[in-house]
């Protein structure tokens, strides 16, 4: 994005018809998006990454853990360098996770109406590394478990 030209332009510009537009009629015309930088994976305003100055995603990293992307306002004119990383590994405790999630939206004033969201979705990709636990057998209780005991 170009300093001279503001987020909102862009938005109006590109709204019906991003790359990172996801349009579903099974989901009732429900609008997603793929972009990294849009923690709901909503298409608004609100949460785009690609029109807004300073914006957050999260993302599950390759190895387990969780990667925080931010987006750096003063390196519009150079994209490789705009997005900055910092990796949370799967050793890291996810207290600790959240809490440097939280930090980073909030003390280095990046969007702090989003930190909520940003700590879910670690959460969230936290809880889907984890393994799934097997059901415990059903305890039989009453009668069926004199049943089970007699026979």
């Amino acid at each position: 994005m170009a300093s001279n030209i503001s987020s909102d332009l862009i938005w109006e510009i590109t709204r019906g018809h991003s790359s990172t537009l996801v349009k579903r009629k099974q989901a009732g015309g429900q609008q997603f998006s793929r972009d990294r930088l849009n923690l709901r994976n909503l298409y608004r305003r609100k949460y785009e990454g690609v029109c807004s100055d300073k914006a957050i995603g999260v993302q599950p990293a390759k190895e387990g853990g969780v990667v925080l992307l931010t987006k750096k306002a003063n390196k519009e004119n150079a994209p490789a360098s705009q997005i900055q990383e910092a990796t949370f590994g799967p050793s890291t405790s996810t207290r600790k996770t959240y809490k440097a999630i939280a930090n980073s939206t909030a003390k280095r004033n990046y969007r702090p109406d989003l930190r909520a969201d940003a700590v879910a979705r670690a959460s969230a990709i936290r809880k889907s590394q984890k393994p799934v636990k097997e059901d415990k057998p059903e305890k039989l209780r009453g009668a069926k478990a004199r049943v089970a005991a007699s026979a």
